[in-house]
């Protein structure tokens, strides 16, 4: 994907995302299985019915989706035994630019105080203004190139 691309995409992506609130997808105490199956009225036994599985077997998966030990396809047949949907959405707790910003942010500090530092041997040292102009020329060069590099460890 082109850069130009690689933006629009995230800018997109972060649009759609942005309709999220984490509040309102946080799963409830005992999980969605059971909090829309109650909600429901269906008992533990119907929804074995429905699903095809043993009673006990719906304690099972109601528990594992609690510890994060489910699968999604076993959400998915939870799911359309009780007439819904399954929907997976991984939320970004800020916007995808201020996480590449943010991530940038701190590769450049890495990169400036060992520049610096070998600066200040030097009798060299940048002010202060100067710090946060490089910071933000190797923050904006950063984003402007390969994305994959602001991951990247030193």
């Amino acid at each position: 994907m082109s850069p130009d691309q690689t933006l629009l995409a995230r800018k997109n992506l972060d649009r759609r995302l942005s309709k999220l609130n984490r509040e309102a997808v946080a799963m409830p105490p005992f999980g969605w299985v059971r909090a829309i199956r109650e909600a429901l009225g269906m008992s533990p036994q119907k929804l074995a019915e429905r699903m095809g599985v043993s009673r006990p077997r719906v304690n099972t998966i109601e528990k594992a989706e609690v510890t994060g030990s489910t699968t999604m396809k076993t959400l998915r047949e939870a799911a359309e035994a009780m007439n819904c949907t399954l929907v997976y959405a991984i939320v970004p707790t800020s916007t995808l630019d201020d996480i590449l910003r943010d991530q940038a942010a701190k590769k450049a500090d890495v990169e400036l105080a060992r520049h610096h530092h070998t600066m200040r041997l030097e009798n060299q040292a940048m002010d202060r203004r100067d710090l946060a102009a490089e910071r933000e020329r190797l923050v904006s060069d950063m984003l402007a190139g390969s994305l994959r590099r602001v991951w990247d460890e030193e």
